[in-house]
């Protein structure tokens, strides 16, 4: 993930503004007097101002919570031990609070061994939290109390308590490996079992014996308390408890009519009349999309005595309207009388407001899992683990009047779901964990003690690929490229790409495309009959693939006058916050180009030798990503495995009567419709110059292997080569007029 530059807040920043609950707005001026007589100015001992009256309004509420009554024995496991465990249910309290009580002993200790960082799985629940505990601790949002999430840093060089993901506390561990800035470090929500989460248990083990005046405090949910007292062996535990009377109503769905029990529960729930929020938890955002448009059109048709439905769609790469509240929202929230959350399991820790009292949960999730041995992620419909259907019982709290319908059997739970969420470390694509745990071992960090071991397969593809990619040595050690890759919080392929760029002078070109495919998706989907909408959507599209598409779109955003671009992008059907999201992160990688002192040529976008170039730098980081179109409709298959995938249809190709036989694609997944996306075309004898040898001779035999070949018997000066050994670019750009301009890319 990628981290914004660090930068000082300023008044007119967003992480300024102080975050009161709407039950504090309507206070009694009475109380405010009573508490203002009895408070005698007392100092805050963290910026040594008086304590104002909020503080004393929150400390009421903090003191009910659950976690409260544990503070004294934490302190004290805190005092006698290097490692504390902390396990709670949602809403108790420990995410807030316990930050807190590590910040007091940080402040006992004079800050001598560093300030305290916690970690999230998510952006959104970072700064939610800091934003909570800055009120709570009644100091000002970037300073005492702060918060690092991608693109933004909300923090100064005298911030005790900071809030980040683990990504990019990962990440920081590549410049500090020891992290010696930190006294104490609080892994929240473990029990999400994230990879960096996950990575960063096993390497603390190794920082924890080096430092030992260092103390980790590791919070998540019950059921995962055993495996981590395995894992760290006899550490103290703190288990806060608090029941939650909620009223669990089971009711059997099928997998195939859940979406049409969901939508009955929400309008029958709606018709009841009782307060409360609605928070539904879908499979996936698909299902996310369908039930939002239906809920939004049949609600039209509801007894306005009743009130009107907000439906809000939260996805796990946007920053909902929940969690930073502004005028906007606050206006809404008097028009519509209840709000309808439609979620997946990412909302589980994400959904921490008190307004919800119904919870619908479908007990599925469909799961990207990768396969290792084709190179490409499945996507599998999946029963949900008993730990994260309990998780989503908590989200109601201690709501007196909570009702949650659960569309599965009890006999359904006990049998068919896995009593703990699946690591995703089991299921994903190791290539940038590898080659991050291979840059760590420079500083000595190289041995990691995973919690739960990945798939021997998925390391072994990982190493593999990295070779192809010229990231490891002979030794299996990082390469100088391979260092220089692991600088940009990108995938390895991406990385490549940029390097390979260096040496076709399109370095400007590469940053605004890696940036593009790494924001979310900027198309947003067009209405029916918005014949206007796709002729301007058109106008963007580049003849040369998908990826130069996507440099007209942002060359015509930053173009677009700022006044206007809010209109520009409705106008085209763009999503404005991933295009300024792109922005940042093209501004990112930018400055790491400059930092790592890689040659940077001016931009050249439009002319053919660019286009060219572009190309080559894609392939030279994306070789892995070819396909073929077999039969001239538009069924592509993999050069790597025989999976068959069509266009998607927002690609520039989608409509045109010819279409391009060979391809290098950005991403694939095996699912109902499979689907390359983000295509360009190319010709087999630009592959032949710019993939490694050895990996061309590792394909498995077919039709386009034999093509490939048949293009190798053509540049003779190639076939004399031996397939374990590299041609030299001289000769390649002797034989081929398509490369002669430029040289052979050197950091294969």
């Amino acid at each position: 993930m990628i981290q914004g530059d660090d930068m000082d807040c300023c008044p007119e920043t967003p992480c300024e503004k102080r975050y009161f609950p709407d039950s504090l707005d309507s206070s009694d001026a009475e109380d405010e007097e009573g508490i203002l007589a009895c408070e005698d100015l007392e100092l805050n001992a963290f910026d040594g101002l008086p304590y104002s009256s909020q503080y004393y309004k929150l400390l009421k509420e903090r003191e009910e919570l659950p976690v409260w009554k544990e503070k004294y024995p934490f302190m004290e496991s805190l005092l006698q031990s290097q490692i504390v465990i902390v396990a709670g249910e949602a809403k108790c309290g420990k995410s807030s609070q316990v930050p807190q009580w590590c910040a007091e002993y940080c402040l006992s200790t004079r800050y001598q061994h560093g300030g305290v960082v916690c970690t999230q799985v998510h952006t959104q629940t970072a700064v939610q939290l800091a934003l909570r505990v800055a009120d709570e601790m009644d100091v000002i949002l970037g300073h005492e109390v702060g918060y690092v999430i991608p693109f933004e840093n909300c923090c100064t060089s005298e911030t005790i308590l900071r809030y980040c993901t683990d990504e990019i506390l990962q990440r920081e561990m590549m410049s500090i490996p020891f992290l010696g800035c930190y006294g104490v470090i609080i892994l929240d929500d473990v029990h999400e079992r994230s990879i960096s989460t996950d990575v960063l248990l096993g390497l603390l083990k190794d920082v924890l014996l080096a430092r030992p005046e260092l103390k980790l405090v590791i919070m998540t949910s019950p059921p995962l308390v055993g495996k981590l007292s395995s894992y760290y062996g006899a550490v103290p535990h703190i288990e806060v408890r608090h029941e939650s009377p909620v009223e669990v109503v089971h009711l059997c769905a099928t997998p195939k009519d859940h979406l049409v029990s969901v939508i009955q529960l929400i309008f029958e729930i709606h018709h009841t009349g009782e307060e409360g929020d609605i928070a539904a938890f879908l499979a996936c955002e698909q299902e996310i999309e369908k039930v939002h448009e239906i809920v939004c059109q049949e609600s039209s048709n509801l007894n306005p005595d009743l009130g009107e439905l907000m439906v809000v769609p939260l996805y796990p790469k946007e920053k909902c309207l929940l969690f930073k509240p502004n005028e906007d929202v606050e206006k809404r929230s008097q028009v519509y009388q209840r709000k309808v959350v439609l979620t997946t399991s990412s909302g589980e820790s994400l959904l921490r407001g008190g307004s919800v009292r119904f919870v619908i949960d479908a007990g599925l999730e469909r799961r990207k899992v990768y396969r290792p041995r084709i190179r490409a992620s499945s996507l599998i419909l999946q029963p949900i683990s008993r730990s994260q259907a309990d998780i989503r019982k908590q989200i109601l709290g201690a709501s007196s009047s909570g009702k949650l319908f659960r569309l599965y059997s009890e006999e359904f739970a006990c049998k068919d779901m896995k009593p703990l969420k699946v690591p995703e470390l089991q299921e994903a694509n190791l290539t940038s964990l590898v080659l991050f745990l291979k840059r760590i071992d420079i500083a000595g960090l190289g041995h990691c003690d995973f919690l739960s071991r990945p798939a021997p397969e998925s390391l072994m593809q990982a190493l593999e690929d990295l070779d192809y990619l010229a990231a490891l040595d002979n030794d299996g050690n990082l390469s100088e490229f391979g260092i220089i890759m692991s600088e940009f919080p990108l995938d390895p392929k991406l990385s490549k790409a940029i390097l390979a760029s260096c040496e076709f002078d399109c370095v400007d070109e590469m940053l605004t495309i890696a940036a593009m495919v790494t924001a979310p998706d900027c198309f947003l989907p067009l209405p029916p009959g918005a014949e206007e909408a796709w002729q301007r959507r058109t106008d963007l599209s580049h003849p040369d693939g998908d990826h130069l598409t996507l440099l007209n779109v942002y060359k015509a955003y930053q173009e677009a006058s700022e006044n206007f671009v809010e209109k520009w992008c409705a106008d085209h059907f763009l999503s404005l916050p991933a295009l300024r999201m792109a922005e940042s992160i093209r501004d990112e990688l930018f400055d790491i180009v400059k930092r790592i002192e890689l040659p940077y040529s001016e931009p050249a976008f439009g002319s053919k030798e660019n286009t060219l170039n572009i190309k080559k730098a894609l392939i030279a980081g994306y070789f892995m990503q070819i396909a073929r179109d077999v039969d001239g409709s538009g069924n592509y298959l993999m050069l790597t495995h025989k999976q068959v995938a069509q266009l998607h249809p927002l690609s520039c190709y989608y409509d045109m009567k010819k279409i391009p036989e060979w391809v290098v694609f950005h991403t694939f997944s095996i699912s109902e419709n499979n689907c390359i996306q983000i295509i360009s075309e190319i010709s087999p004898e630009l592959f032949m110059q710019l993939a490694p040898p050895y990996y061309f001779s590792n394909l498995p035999p077919s039709e386009s292997k034999d093509i490939l070949q048949q293009v190798i018997n053509h540049l003779s000066p190639i076939s004399t080569v031996k397939k374990d050994q590299k041609p030299s670019k001289e000769k390649v750009c002797e034989e081929c007029p398509e490369a002669s301009a430029e040289p052979r890319c050197v950091i294969q």
